[in-house]
């Protein structure tokens, strides 16, 4: 370990204590020297050059005459946890044709170090180990508290202790300020984009994703051609417009339940065609997605949650708006807001008072009064005039306008 104590006193004893038999330290574990190193993406950076060259500049830590025990390496981003690091498929790396062998990821590091004898891990610098501060520090003091000093080629050797760590933690705070940075950046960049609109991911259920032929195109770059930007145009079937446009209508105007809309769609195929079959995902994404309505939005999702494969609905104040429509709407932003309005009464056990409301306001038109009486999970009772009505829960327009021609026709 770097510490003060460690290193060999220069101020000597005035006479030859060699021959003391406490003269002698205990013999220290034999040095065991591991490689660590990380790739952003294999499609941005080559792997196969940059983790060789990674080695080539750890390997100056190295003692005369020692190799390398093992490589750790990942091609993942620097901003993952600790604990979701080396999850990616050793097939992803076997295709890579990296000429250094892999052992395993940072996490087999911190779980085999013991089993290895590990007593040095050896990188090019800290932000190879993680750009995010949090993670360098965690790692480290894991891999401290086993026994195993991290070293970082681009770190000044000799010196004091103070002098490394002031050195260690100035680099780890320029490699945290980077990934902000370039966060900053790459948001920047997808709101842009979304204002152009441009489409970010796969296209919804009514759409296709088409080339936009007016975008400027970057034809060269470090990386290659520039992704092609896209726009969304209705499916070549317009049959997805009219299924996506009833259930739209079957949430707004009759409150129905998703396993509902997906019955009332399946009793259609021809009318509304679907590959497989209808599935709550399906339904749900498509009466939440704004897209629907012409306007491109962004950062609906939060998808760095924790938990691989997951994400979280950002709240409606932080989503990105194009200004203007930017392809052609399946419904208006008018009737997508009522949807979502009859989301979250249903999500919250109004059904009944949507009910209610609906009889209500329809009666109203014609001049009756409607008074709900009692209730239960299927049905309200209602006095319509001197009439009592059982009223379901959801009511079709149809039922509704049936009950007020029958009342009024009654009065």
């Amino acid at each position: 370990m770097h510490n003060t104590a460690a290193r060999l006193s220069p101020f000597r004893p005035p006479v030859d204590l060699s021959d003391l038999p406490n003269y002698a330290h205990a013999p220290g574990r034999p040095r065991c020297s591991v490689f660590i190193g990380r790739v952003s993406t294999k499609d941005n950076q080559n792997p196969a050059t940059s983790i060789p060259r990674q080695v080539l500049c750890a390997s100056a830590c190295l003692e005369e005459g020692e190799e390398f025990a093992a490589y750790f390496w990942d091609v993942e981003s620097g901003m993952l946890p600790p604990e979701l690091r080396g999850l990616g498929p050793q097939k992803m790396y076997d295709s890579l044709d990296v000429p250094t062998p892999r052992t395993g990821g940072l996490q087999d590091l911190v779980e085999r170090c013991e089993e290895l004898g590990v007593t040095h891990a050896l990188s090019e610098s800290s932000d190879r180990l993680a750009r995010a501060m949090l993670t360098s520090l965690t790692v480290e003091h894991e891999l401290e508290r086993l026994g195993v000093d991290v070293v970082y080629a681009n770190e000044p050797t000799g010196g004091t202790e103070s002098g490394r760590l002031r050195t260690r933690r100035y680099g780890q705070v320029e490699a945290e300020i980077y990934r902000t940075a370039l966060m900053e950046r790459s948001t920047d960049g997808q709101v842009q984009h979304a204002i152009n609109g441009w489409n970010h991911g796969y296209p919804p259920y009514p759409y296709i994703a088409v080339l936009d032929e007016s975008a400027p195109r970057h034809e060269g770059g470090r990386f290659g051609p520039a992704r092609p930007k896209k726009k969304l145009a209705p499916h070549p079937d317009p049959r997805r417009f009219d299924a996506a446009r009833e259930m739209h209508r079957l949430r707004r105007e009759e409150h129905l339940s998703t396993p509902d809309i997906m019955a009332a769609l399946a009793q259609a195929p021809d009318q509304y065609p679907i590959k497989t079959q209808w599935t709550h995902n399906l339904v749900n994404g498509l009466l939440a997605n704004p897209k629907l309505t012409g306007y491109q939005v962004f950062n609906r999702k939060a998808s760095r949650t924790g938990r691989p494969g997951q994400s979280v609905l950002n709240p409606l104040s932080e989503w990105i708006w194009s200004p203007r429509e930017t392809h052609e709407p399946v419904i208006t932003v008018e009737q997508w807001k009522a949807a979502q309005q009859a989301t979250a009464e249903l999500k919250a056990g109004g059904r009944s008072h949507v009910t209610v409301q609906r009889l209500q306001a329809a009666a109203a038109r014609r001049g009756l009064t409607v008074t709900p009486l009692r209730e239960c999970g299927t049905h309200t009772v209602c006095l319509i005039g001197e009439q009592q009505v059982v009223v379901p829960h959801p009511v079709p327009d149809a039922l509704i306008r049936q009950i007020i021609n029958h009342a009024r026709r009654a009065s």
